[in-house]
């Protein structure tokens, strides 16, 4: 028997876990005993890697809080614009490089994160187990389409993308993490995720197409599986598309406009 009660209000995006009625709102949540208030976020349907902050009767607390009959609590998603630095007792440390982990079902956003220039680990048969072990030993923040796995304890850093469209997708990720001004296109090879460098014509002349063989005199080769690049007319469609992405990369912006 339930005898206890606190009350949860979810800010901003962390509605989208919860259903209509629970929405933008004050939520009871009944309970016995004194469980982690990590747990009970859980319970409720929000995945602990998508919360920044959380205030218990106004005072910040950690995961391992154990929530008291009558607690009003108060949990925040990511601050963009606002540092909460001091306040926050939810991670040890942040991620000192941005480097992603992706579910299998997101494999046109991971060609897409590569092409702006981001540490992108993509396989199309990852199960679950691998990607939480890349997140834990590479400290990646994995990016799923599925809630379970960011409710796995050993996962600190981790995105539920909202959109099923991929170039959406990405400008989720970059406000989300606010990426801006570290995107740097072109940089990464999008088959493998390996660094491209510059390499002389005469390199790699055995390995190209007629036409750019002819026309083109500037190459790029990935360092890793040794895909060969050039600038021709993909490259031009590429660059409108990094461009059309950054300029709409404000996603939460966006949404307060509508």
């Amino acid at each position: 028997m339930h005898r206890n009660t606190a009350q949860f209000r979810f800010y901003e995006e962390l509605n989208d876990f919860l259903p209509p009625g629970k929405k933008k709102t004050a939520v009871p949540y009944h309970f016995s005993g004194s469980p982690s208030i990590k747990d009970a976020i859980e319970a409720i349907g929000v995945p602990h890697p998508e919360v920044e902050l959380i205030l218990v009767n106004g005072v910040s607390v950690g995961f391992d809080y154990r929530l008291q009959n009558g607690d009003h609590v108060s949990v925040y998603p990511v601050f963009e614009s606002l540092d909460v630095s001091p306040l926050i007792r939810l991670r040890g440390a942040p991620l000192r490089r941005v480097a992603f982990v992706l579910d299998v079902h997101l494999g046109k956003l991971a060609k897409l994160l590569r092409m702006l220039g981001f540490d992108t680990e993509y396989r199309n048969d990852y199960g679950d187990a691998e990607i939480i072990e890349l997140a834990v030993n590479d400290k990646r923040i994995v990016l799923t389409r599925d809630r379970g796995i960011l409710k796995t304890k050993s996962v600190t850093h981790g995105y539920w993308i909202r959109s099923s469209d991929p170039e959406e997708q990405v400008r989720e990720v970059i406000a989300r993490f606010d990426l801006r001004a570290l995107v740097k296109p072109f940089h990464r090879c999008m088959a493998c995720n390996g660094i491209l460098e510059e390499v002389e014509k005469s390199a790699i002349r055995d390995r190209l197409p007629p036409r750019p063989a002819r026309y083109f005199d500037e190459f790029y080769q990935c360092l890793d599986c040794e895909k060969v690049y050039w600038k021709g007319s993909h490259y031009d469609n590429m660059n409108m598309c990094v461009q059309e992405i950054l300029r709409y990369g404000n996603l939460k912006n966006r949404r307060g406009k509508q």
